[in-house]
């Protein structure tokens, strides 16, 4: 029985959604796989077991006194140094084997800026923005007089929900910016793409890459924030409701997205439809799999269950048979 190291935890201000995810994932994954908990934090890397936890040594990445091994890694923290893809290339350099997209897909994908220009560069359409190095490199003025109001504050390289700020009137800019440099070294200010959000969940099967069913998010809050994702305050409709010849064409372009971005195991491509048409808001390399969170309900909805999902994806990706 091989054994799987999923881990979870990082430096991001989502390290307890980490945590939820990588349960959910142990709580439903095939029983032919062993599976354990690594956890990363300010105090190192700990394997977690159930009678406590113990150092994973990183020279030998092996753990306990007989100096169990790892067969190979999901890496499922949200933000760094996960999702940015620098424990990728940790593992790879280590020759451990892991399900998740590579080192450059991870860290492009991550870059919210550089992501968008990415994809813009084949036609995709994206928001109109400015990128921002340094907080006094653009006036309030300066940017709303490029962009129009209102538009999106967001830290570019955070990989979480925390800083962002929709800004609706001059006076507002300048707090969101420092808001958004609190949370990440670069910005990138986006132009409000008026419309409806949906999000679309795309994995790689044995037959071709698959793109989940559409769903769409109805918030309470001003976007979808923090509060929104992890609090309640939203209603994510599983199928999203839009028209067959939409579903189709947004689930296309995720698909396109995915091959582009040559991104590994399960992804989430978020949209705004204006005007039923697709535009591209971010690009999510793990997305929260918690039991409430968006992927687990297009798995649901098509009839599928989260063992399943998870026995195909190891075949697919490590090449290991069940």
């Amino acid at each position: 029985m091989k054994t799987i190291g999923i881990i979870c935890g990082g430096f991001s201000s989502e390290w307890e959604i980490s945590l939820k995810s990588a349960q959910t994932i142990q709580d439903n994954f095939p029983k032919e796989f062993n599976t354990l908990k690594i956890q990363l934090d300010s105090s190192g890397w700990n394997v977690l077991l159930e009678n406590g936890k113990t150092p994973l040594d990183l020279n030998t990445m092996t753990f306990g006194e007989n100096a169990t091994s790892i067969d190979a890694a999901i890496v499922y923290i949200h933000g760094d140094p996960g999702e940015n893809g620098k424990i990728q290339a940790f593992l790879e350099i280590k020759n451990i084997p892991y399900i998740n997209s590579g080192p450059l897909a991870s860290a492009l994908s991550f870059d919210k800026w550089y992501c968008n220009q990415f994809l813009k560069g084949f036609e995709i359409k994206v928001a109109r923005s400015i990128y921002l190095t340094d907080r006094n490199h653009a006036s309030a003025k300066e940017i709303i007089e490029k962009l129009d109001l209102p538009v999106f504050v967001k830290p570019c390289d955070s990989g979480s929900s925390y800083g962002i700020s929709k800004v609706k009137i001059l006076e507002e800019m300048d707090a969101a910016l420092d808001k958004a440099f609190e949370e990440g070294r670069t910005v990138v200010v986006e132009s409000f793409l008026d419309g409806t959000e949906v999000t679309c969940g795309v994995y790689r099967k044995k037959s071709g890459v698959h793109a989940l069913p559409l769903t769409e998010i109805v918030t309470e809050n001003e976007f979808f924030d923090f509060d929104a994702k992890y609090l309640g305050k939203s209603q994510e409709l599983t199928p999203a409701r839009v028209s067959d010849e939409v579903k189709l064409e947004v689930q296309k372009q995720a698909r396109m997205v995915y091959e582009l971005l040559q991104l590994r195991s399960i992804a989430r491509i978020d949209f705004m439809l204006v005007n039923g048409v697709p535009h591209v808001i971010e690009v999510n390399t793990t997305p929260g799999f918690s039991a409430a969170s968006i992927v687990p309900q297009m798995i649901q909805c098509e009839g599928g269950n989260l063992a399943d999902f998870w026995r195909e994806i190891v075949e697919v990706e490590l090449k290991f048979n069940s």
